[in-house]
This record gives C-alpha cells, sequence and structure tokens, in this order.
C-alpha cells in the first residue's frame, strides 16, 4: 500500500516546506500539499517535526571484523539509524585484516551481511607497498581509498610517505577515484603528552598545515582527486581557497567534535576527548563554522571512532595510552544542531553538509548514485522531535 507522509516542516533543495511526500516501495512519487492526502495511502502525520532526507556519514570506522568487541555493524549501523544517519562508508582500517586488498574486502563484505540497518559501502586502503591492489579494489567496488601520513596507532595500517604517494596518485588519477587523506606531517607531530593541553601542543596546526600543503602540490602534479578528511585547523582555509581558485579537485571534511566542542573548555586529564588531530582553540573553531558557511568545507562527516571503554578512560587518566577516537554517530545531528542554531544557521545548513554534501560531493562519487549493497528502502527520512528544532 502507498504511504504518505506529511509535515509543516518537509526540508526540500529549495528550503523548508509544508507539504504531504508520497511514496511506495521506497520511490518518492510526488510532494504534494499539506491537506492533499490521496485516499489510497496509510498516513504518516508529523506536523510539528523535521522530515530530513537521510544523512550520510562518508567517515566512521566499524572494526569488524576483528576487533568487533569494539564495535560491529550491528551496532554502529543501528545507532547511525538512530541517528538520523542512513548511509554509511567505512573507513579501511581498525578491522583484521584491514582492508587493502580484495580478499579483506570481501571478508568484510562478509561481516556486514545481514547485520546492517542502514545502506553501507566501503573505502579501501593505501599502505606501504599495496599499489597493486589499487585497481583489482576499484574493480571489487570501493569507493575511494584511506591513506595516513602519519602513525594510525593500528599495526596492521601502514603510514605512507611522499614516495608512495607518488606511486599511488598516477594510478588513482587513472581510475577516477578520490584519495582520503589524514593529513599530520610526522615530522611536526611529537609523542611528548601528559595531559589534554600538552597533547594539543604534540599535534600543532603546523602539522596540518604542512602535510596539506605537500597534498596541494601533488593533486597539482597528478590531478588526483584529494580529500582531507576531519580538518581541526583553520589556518589553511585561505591555502585550500587558492587550491580551489586554481580548479585542483580537492575537497575537505571536518567533524561535530570540532563545531561542538574547543580547547578552553576540556579538563586537563579528560581522555574521552583525545582525537587526532585535537579539538583546537574557540577562535579557531568559529574560523571552521565560517568556512562552513562559505563552502570551503564541503561536508560534515562523524569519523566515529569508538573502542572499549577501558582503552579510553583509564584510570591513570595516561594521555599517551589512551586510545584517540571519538564516537559519535548516534549524536552527531543534534549535537550540530544544538552549535549551528546557536549561530544563527537553520536546519536547511545541516542538511547540505550532513546529506547533500557527502551524498554528491567528489570524494564520494555520488555515492547515492552507487550501486550499493542496499539493507533498507532506498526512500530515507530522519524525523526530528520537537525538541531538536
Amino acid at each position: 500500500m502507498k504511504q504518505a507522509l506529511r509535515s509543516h516542516h518537509i526540508i526540500t533543495p529549495e528550503g523548508a516546506r509544508s507539504g504531504c511526500i508520497v511514496f511506495d516501495q521506497g520511490e518518492i512519487l510526488a510532494i504534494r500539499d499539506f491537506e492533499d492526502v490521496p485516499a489510497d495511502c496509510a498516513l504518516i502525520d508529523v506536523p510539528d517535526r523535521f522530515v530530513l532526507p537521510g544523512l550520510v556519514d562518508t567517515h566512521l570506522h566499524i572494526n569488524e571484523p576483528g576487533r568487533t568487541e569494539w564495535e560491529g555493524f550491528a551496532t554502529a549501523t543501528r545507532a547511525a539509524a538512530a541517528g538520523g544517519i542512513t548511509c554509511v562508508v567505512d573507513m579501511p582500517l581498525n578491522c583484521v585484516p584491514a582492508t587493502t586488498n580484495v580478499a579483506a574486502l570481501e571478508e568484510k563484505r562478509r561481516s556486514a551481511r545481514g547485520q546492517s540497518y542502514v545502506d553501507y559501502a566501503f573505502w579501501g586502503g593505501v599502505v606501504r607497498g599495496n599499489v597493486e591492489e589499487l585497481l583489482p579494489l576499484a574493480a571489487a567496488g570501493v569507493r575511494g581509498f584511506k591513506c595516513f601520513l602519519v602513525d594510525p596507532g593500528i599495526d596492521e595500517f601502514s603510514m605512507v610517505t611522499e614516495a608512495d604517494l607518488r606511486l599511488a596518485m598516477p594510478v588513482l588519477a587513472g581510475i577516477g577515484l578520490p584519495l582520503l587523506v589524514h593529513a599530520e606531517d610526522p615530522a611536526v607531530v611529537t609523542g611528548n603528552y601528559h595531559d589534554y593541553a600538552s597533547y594539543l601542543r604534540s599535534r600543532p596546526d603546523e602539522a596540518e598545515i604542512a602535510a596539506i600543503r605537500l597534498l596541494i602540490a601533488l593533486c597539482r602534479e597528478y590531478r588526483t582527486r584529494v580529500h582531507i578528511v576531519h580538518l581541526s585547523t583553520a589556518q589553511v582555509i585561505t591555502m585550500l581557497e587558492a587550491a580551489r581558485s586554481e580548479g585542483l579537485p580537492i575537497t575537505v571534511e571536518t567533524c561535530p567534535h570540532y563545531l561542538y566542542f574547543n580547547a578552553e573548555s576540556i579538563p586537563p586529564h579528560a581522555t574521552e576527548f583525545k582525537c587526532a588531530p585535537p579539538i583546537r582553540g574557540a577562535a579557531n573553531q568559529e574560523l571552521l563554522w565560517e568556512a562552513l558557511r562559505r563552502g570551503t568545507l564541503d561536508l560534515v562527516a562523524t569519523d566515529h571512532s569508538p573502542c572499549p571503554p577501558a582503552m579510553k578512560n583509564r584510570p591513570d587518566e595516561d594521555f599517551c595510552k589512551a586510545w584517540g577516537g571519538i564516537a559519535s554517530l548516534s549524536v552527531a545531528l543534534p549535537a550540530m544542531w544544538t552549535a549551528a542554531s546557536k549561530r544563527g544557521f537553520n536546519i536547511s545548513y545541516l542538511v547540505r553538509w550532513m546529506s547533500e554534501g557527502p551524498a554528491t560531493s567528489r570524494v564520494s562519487g555520488g555515492i547515492k548514485d552507487a550501486s550499493l549493497p542496499v539493507t533498507t528502502p532506498t526512500l530515507s527520512f530522519s524525523i526530528l522531535k520537537p525538541s531538536l528544532r
């Protein structure tokens, strides 16, 4: 039977409107006036709630197979659905084996099958010595490739150097898939820290600046699509805008934790805030918001990176030993809305950054148009409670 979903707050590409969405078997048939409900439709009536397109998270770590106790597909995708996220693209590391060859990709697919509450796809990995695996992985269906310029802290996934990038980037340019980069220069990062303030000093803005300067130069040389993941420093915004004005194919994301928290409010030994790159100061945060407003930053992704509590909330409050990652799938949307609304953004901006941007930008290659292993209907809604308005 056809269904109709009506609300006074349907978010469309033209903005918010009152209306009635008519759909059948996962396909939108029409958006009518609010009172124009077809007689042959079952009505879902949510007049005072926002109805958004499903959110797309292109950066998360599900960790299955191999580290399912950190989090597997069943719990991660359930958390995603609870947070309004209806499509995820899983990173190639933290799982064992890492997704750096086709055999590992197939093992990950087997692990996910029958467990997911949302649509999903996978990134492949660029590590030292696997350039011969890139074409087979692309043919097998990965959406692009992730690499680290700094030690990721995972034995199964090695960092890469400029020499490694020079081998991989021409291959990826030929394929047309993006290279997603954790952009910190290892020559600038140090391991000398014991609390949040010293941790922040150990990964200064210059680590990101130097790495992104290198990536812009290589992008100019090879014309490879480059996506900067989890940008935390605003000091590269002018550099990125200049690269874009050149026509270089560079996209950039930031994350909810960089937009919601700031370094000044983090207690000295609060290991739960440890992530890489680190959460920086309040003035930097406001510049990130302005870069989102201008469109210099293309999207917001969670970088959801869970672990067992003992790895994060250490009784000795040892920052060096604590896992560096923040879990946020189920709360990313309300956290973003809380922070955005304080700065005068309306809900349509969130749809742009968390749905339209990742679904249609060059980083994903248009993930919504991909042939995904669909586990839910292709029609996806996020329905926000009045308390989130």
